[in-house]
């Protein structure tokens, strides 16, 4: 497969079953480029659809795909080895979530990044993740504690190897690991949903934790995490909504910090 000139995606599972990708700028030259890799053809029709679907929405969540970018059918077809159907529908679908605009011709596009947006998914993200934390720190047992916990430091220890984007997605299960566990079978939908609308800041965001780890290590990013898991161990629900809300603006402190460097 030859792209020129066109960025497309690679997704593949990690040991933990969780999805990473590399973004990359494919040119004839580059196909023999070891960061280079293919999306797995999906295996059973029947689960086509949904599985580049969700491939792609995780994609979405975590920033792996630029502001603006468009994304053809021709290409994500071509990429996970189907008809455009899957493509088309997969398109379609993230489109009406908000995570993408309708593009031309069938094509999509990540949609743009201002400052304006991010305060206003900001807000309505504090107003769902502390109820879904209120009602995880009423209700969860201690295993589930106990889980939550351990994907907490699996995300501090991911941090150390400096992998950026599988920390984003590390950090993507422990938040809803909490949320799960709210009980609720409306808000982690809607909370994903806004997550979904966040991935072009989190695009940004990658890039601007590079250069904080660079400089400070993981540890500026992660330390809130803790917090959160003492809260939700203490079954105080007020305090671990504080703690998750103080996570949700630390973050959109960083992405402002990213989006002023890039208009500098």
């Amino acid at each position: 497969m030859a792209f020129v000139g066109e960025l497309f995606y690679v997704i593949f599972l990690s040991d933990a079953q969780a999805l990473r990708v590399e973004i990359a700028e494919q040119r004839p030259q580059m196909s023999a480029n070891p960061r280079f890799s293919h999306f797995k053809p999906v295996s059973s029709r029947m689960t086509v659809g949904e599985t580049v679907y969700r491939e792609l929405r995780d994609a979405l969540s975590v920033g792996r795909f630029d502001p603006s970018q468009i994304l053809t059918i021709g290409a994500i077809s071509e990429v996970f080895n189907t008809s455009h159907m899957p493509a088309r529908e997969a398109l379609r679908r993230l489109v009406a979530e908000g995570a993408l605009d309708l593009g031309t011709n069938g094509s999509a596009r990540v949609p743009a990044v201002d400052a304006e947006r991010l305060d206003d998914i900001t807000e309505a993200r504090v107003l769902l993740e502390r109820r879904a934390t209120q009602l995880a720190a009423e209700r969860v047992d201690d295993d589930t504690i106990a889980e939550i916990d351990r994907l907490a430091r699996i995300h501090a220890e991911v941090g150390n190897h400096r992998d950026i984007f599988d920390m984003l997605m590390r950090n993507r299960a422990f938040h809803f690991a909490i949320y799960e566990a709210s009980g609720s079978t409306v808000l982690p939908p809607l909370i994903e949903s806004l997550w979904l609308q966040y991935g072009p800041y989190m695009r940004l965001l990658s890039d601007h934790l590079e250069l904080v780890h660079s400089k400070h290590g993981h540890e500026v990013y992660t330390a809130g995490h803790s917090d959160i898991v003492d809260a939700l161990r203490d079954h105080d629900a007020g305090r671990a909504a504080d703690a998750i809300e103080a996570d949700i603006r630390r973050t959109r402190r960083e992405m402002q910090s990213a989006l002023a460097r890039m208009a500098g």
